[in-house]
């Protein structure tokens, strides 16, 4: 990710030019959530406001998790495989679960696996051209969607919880 070029939405080196655009979006959303958790400890990382609420280390995991589900859909066109799930479960459900198994862990430990999941993606948006981003398919409610709208949901899912996390960082630091 080119910290210089972060405020520009374009061409990026090794994509064609709409998956350049989306990677330029991806990288910038990316940055922001980098720069907001910066620094935390593991106790800010697993606090919880309430009985209720996630943790921002439940929320990162949550991020990575989405992520790799919709790279099981868009790329693979399946579902999370049984290891996936297992791996990733509490990840996605978040809740009760995650409030038990997602914990204890420093921030290189989460900031390790969005990036090993998002070299994933950029690996697999690199072997994709424009036309398979506009690739459509129907969801739930018989709604049209295409790739490209499935991948704008991944970073904008994540702009979601940044706006969480930020808000939790706020009351762990006080």
């Amino acid at each position: 990710m080119n910290q210089d070029d972060l405020y520009l939405i374009g061409d990026v080196d090794g994509f064609s030019s709409q998956i350049g655009r989306l990677v330029s979006m991806m990288n910038s959303v990316r940055s922001t959530t980098l720069a907001a958790i910066a620094g935390l400890s593991v106790n800010e990382l697993d606090y919880q406001h309430d009985a209720q609420s996630n943790s921002i280390a439940a929320l990162l995991a949550h991020i990575a998790a989405a992520e790799v589900g919709y790279q099981a859909a868009t790329f693979f066109t399946r579902d999370l495989n049984e290891d996936e799930r297992r791996a990733w479960g509490a990840a996605i459900s978040l809740g009760e679960r995650a409030r038990r198994e997602i914990r204890g862990n420093d921030l290189a430990y989460y900031v390790q696996k969005l990036e090993q999941v998002r070299a994933t993606t950029l690996a697999e948006l690199g072997r994709r051209d424009d036309q398979w981003l506009e690739a459509e398919a129907t969801f739930g409610n018989k709604k049209r969607i295409n790739n490209y709208f499935k991948w704008f949901h991944v970073f904008g899912h994540e702009l979601n919880h940044r706006g969480q996390i930020r808000w939790l960082r706020a009351r762990a630091t006080a």
